[in-house]
């Protein structure tokens, strides 16, 4: 199994991707941290059956944190938040999977107008694979470090969610990726290919969009690295955001 090192800058400040590194955008002011491909192990319990060895062939970036509600609002046009929490560092919530797909859409017009989107490349909803390939960061147990130092959740969020990166980062710098918010990802929730599978997006159609990472009103359990929830791509609710990907653009999949 591939293992990847990383060795941060402190805060990228280019706006312009470049692949093998982070960036940052100044508009909204959103870093992007680099996920280089590899190999992991991806299951929701280990040993049930459906256990698949996941190669990620390309690399791809995902948000340092989730989708703040200045971000959204900025990228939005300042449309109100939909948030029950309101604060500018606090992440959106109470977000539907497909206003999660408009806001991605519309990053990737503005970023494609000012001439900053690689080639190939959309901002979008982060793969079930590419999001849990992320979470663990290296790691192959229920979370990917100290669960209390990296999480806001039902024991200790005070039934309310908190600005993003208030919590320990994982091994490749990425905040809140267990609690805070639950995040929405690209796939219809399904079951896993099983054996070995290049870049798998999930089934080909479906009734549930899938969340991952558990949320300030979770039990540690539905927090873990491999856990799965799934609401209809219509439904928000407060304890629901986005973690953005900047990623391969994937084939076009029913909407749903």
């Amino acid at each position: 199994m591939l293992v990847v090192a990383y060795v941060r800058a402190a805060d990228p400040s280019t706006e312009h991707p470049r692949l093998g590194q982070d960036f940052r955008l100044g508009s909204p002011a959103l870093a992007m941290l680099w996920i280089a491909p590899g190999t992991f192990l991806m299951s929701s319990t280990h040993g049930a059956g459906d256990d698949t060895q996941v190669t990620l062939t390309r690399g791809y970036w995902l948000g340092r944190s989730e989708v703040t509600q200045a971000q959204w609002q900025e990228v939005m046009d300042y449309v109100p938040t939909p948030s029950r929490f309101k604060g500018s560092e606090r992440p959106v919530e109470n977000v539907a999977w497909a206003t999660a797909m408009i806001f991605c859409a519309k990053l990737t017009e503005r970023e494609r107008v000012a001439g900053r989107l690689p080639a190939g490349y959309v901002y979008t909803l982060p793969t079930v694979a590419q999001w849990e390939y992320a979470c663990r960061a290296g790691t192959t147990g229920i979370y990917a470090g100290d669960f209390m130092a990296m999480a806001w959740h039902d024991a200790n969020s005070g039934g309310e969610t908190h600005p993003v990166a208030g919590k320990q980062p994982n091994a490749w710098g990425l905040h809140d990726m267990h609690g805070n918010v639950a995040e929405w990802c690209a796939d219809w929730y399904g079951g896993y290919p099983g054996g070995r599978a290049n870049d798998p997006t999930g089934v080909a159609m479906g009734q549930f969009r899938v969340q991952r990472g558990g949320g300030w009103d979770a039990s540690g359990g539905s927090c873990r690295s491999g856990f799965r929830t799934w609401s209809p791509s219509n439904h928000g609710g407060h304890g629901i955001g986005l973690r953005v990907a900047l990623a391969p653009a994937l084939a076009a999949k029913p909407a749903g």
